[in-house]
């Protein structure tokens, strides 16, 4: 199961950029197509923030779909695999989204003096 190293390295990433303060709620952006499990990574969240500043913080998954761009008549067109083939009949697509691993949101609490 590759999303246990995936969430190791967001809990890292994100635990630098909070700088010791404590994550209250991160958001990420998972793609479809990006071979990743969203139910996975919230599993081994909980178990990879143990003992850290992401103890007990929300973790939020908006996955995006995939769509991917005609090469040949530029129709836009979405898809559930990582290939497909467009109305006009042709294979050649450029992939526009659905592959993203994106940390899009970090929130932190604010100490009051």
């Amino acid at each position: 199961m590759h999303e246990l190293g995936i969430t190791q390295n967001i809990i890292a990433i994100v635990s630098e950029h909070a700088q010791n303060k404590k994550v209250q709620r991160v958001v990420l952006e998972i793609g479809q197509l990006s071979a990743i499990m969203p139910e996975a990574i919230k599993f081994c969240f909980d178990i990879c923030a143990k003992d850290t500043i992401l103890e007990g913080a929300i973790l939020e998954i908006l996955e995006i779909p995939g769509m991917a761009k005609c090469s040949q008549c530029s129709t836009t067109i979405p898809l559930e695999k990582p290939f497909g083939i467009c109305e006009c009949g042709s294979t050649r697509l450029d992939l526009i989204s659905g592959e993203e691993l994106k940390i899009k949101e970090i929130e932190v609490e604010e100490l009051c003096a």
